[in-house]
């Protein structure tokens, strides 16, 4: 495959590359062409020619080719699953059966959803009819992390073009792979010329051009909070729109009155793709009563989570995913037992390889602990126990983020009740990681700024317009 850009319906080279290894071993995957002002220049300029025929395309004129593009992704499923593994160390199983097929869907769903729900309304009032459009808004610049890039590359691209936008994406530096793909996709689906561009680079240089750029008209980020500060301050020099999916911290409680063996296996679950996912709950709390009794079954539970080459489908965690990341991920490990919490098992690298570490989970955590506060992005989780409902909540909202949250209970009331009061965008209950596209997803205070989803996203890549008609005054 080209590591070179897609800019304009075309590959694009730059003069500077860099390394693309594989978290795997270590093994090098490809030299990634190095953009930055220029060619961000080329690939704003080519979306801003585009915009004009494909936002009058319409829905209706947009589905069918959206619609091709969803089925190469399938098409091409095979080989999307086995870059998107050895880019950046997810299992090949979770790629090959959830991720592609859902990546297809963000591409299918929000464009049928434009074209037979994106209908506007109309808003009879004494003096006035009001006419309610969604206008297309521009250009939309799309920037995406590294732990799911295919993923969420696609979650902003669907409905991006579906509003009638043309698109700017800049991959993640640590693996950039899949998302550099989808612009042949695309191409081979019909997806004209400058309407999906995709320019590839180091943050501090491809992103930043891409955000600071005048001519963009939507700005939709997922990472660090850290960065969507940055990001922030460019995005408010041109007032331009801007949607963040940030960080989590997120709580996992669990009742009294819960179903402990699927509270254990869910618990073992959140070191899925080695702990660096944003929803993952990391500070479980469970009801003294239980506590126990839950912490043997969550200590069977993750005997299973075999750690080793996320290619064998016996794998369950796999590595991080470079060297920098390892080392941050130690060093909140190793803060944590200076500062006195206590390791019930793990807390070391794994004898898999250089990236792999240990499933860890650690008792008398402090609530205002460093480990408690900050989001470690790696197979690291905390445990303490609660005794009412009150104090499982003010557990749940003591931190800066609010993105998710799990809870277990076999009680309604109960549970309905936490639910409600936990700061949280999405708070799963007796389940997790369940994200049907129709329902809005987004995170509060650190954790993000806006709503994704179903019309959530239209609202964001459209500019909605009101045109307000007064009665009786057409002949």
């Amino acid at each position: 495959m080209s590591t070179d850009h897609w800019i304009n319906g075309k590959r694009a080279g730059s003069s500077r590359r860099f390394a693309d290894l594989s978290p795997i071993d270590g093994s090098h995957l490809a030299d990634v062409a190095a953009g930055g002002a220029a060619e961000v220049d080329a690939a704003v300029a080519a979306a801003r020619a585009a915009f004009p025929a494909w936002a009058e395309l319409g829905p209706q004129g947009r589905l069918p080719i959206l619609q091709r593009f969803a089925k190469g992704i399938e098409a091409r499923g095979k080989e999307l699953a086995a870059v998107e593994t050895a880019d950046n160390g997810s299992l090949l199983l979770g790629n090959s059966h959830r991720v592609v097929p859902r990546a297809a869907l963000n591409i299918s769903y929000f464009a049928e959803f434009a074209a037979t729900k994106l209908q506007g309304q109309t808003i009879d009032s004494p003096e006035v009819v009001n006419h309610v459009r969604f206008d297309p808004a521009g250009v939309a610049a799309l920037i995406t992390p590294w732990n799911a890039p295919m993923m969420l590359t696609t979650w902003k691209i669907g409905p991006a073009l579906a509003a009638g936008n043309t698109v700017v994406a800049k991959p993640p530096e640590w693996a950039p792979l899949t998302c550099s793909l989808l612009g042949d996709i695309a191409h081979e689906a019909g997806v004209p010329a400058g309407v999906l561009n995709v320019v590839q680079g180091i943050g501090e240089e491809a992103g930043a051009a891409l955000v600071a750029h005048r001519d963009v008209d939507r700005i939709s980020f997922t990472g660090s909070t850290d960065t969507a500060r940055l990001i922030g301050e460019a995005a408010a020099r041109s007032i331009t729109p801007l949607a963040a999916e940030l960080g989590g911290k997120s709580p996992f409680i669990v009742c009294a009155d819960a179903d402990l063996d699927a509270a254990a296996q869910t618990i073992a679950g959140q070191y899925m793709n080695a702990g660096q996912v944003c929803l993952a709950g990391t500070r479980v709390v469970a009801h003294r009563d239980i506590a126990e009794e839950l912490l043997t079954k969550v200590r069977a539970a993750c005997a299973h989570m075999v750690v080793g080459d996320p290619r064998d489908a016996k794998t369950r965690v796999g590595p991080l995913i470079t060297a920098e990341h390892f080392a941050r991920v130690q060093g909140f490990v190793e803060r944590a037992k200076d500062a006195g919490a206590r390791v019930l098992f793990g807390g070391a690298r794994d004898k898999a390889g250089a990236l792999y570490f240990e499933p860890t989970l650690f008792d008398g955590v402090k609530p205002d602990a460093e480990i408690s506060q900050r989001e470690v992005f790696g197979p690291v989780l905390t445990w303490q126990t609660f005794g009412s409902d009150d104090e499982a909540v003010a557990f749940a909202n003591n931190t800066r983020y609010g993105l998710a949250g799990v809870l277990f209970s076999r009680s309604e009331k109960r549970a309905m009740a936490i639910a409600e009061r936990v700061v949280a965008g999405t708070l799963w209950v007796n389940c997790f990681f369940i994200r049907d596209l129709a329902a809005p997803f987004g995170g509060s205070r650190d954790s993000g700024l806006g709503r994704e989803g179903g019309h959530w996203s239209f609202d964001f890549y459209c500019d909605v317009k009101n045109i307000s008609v007064r009665k009786g005054s057409f002949a």
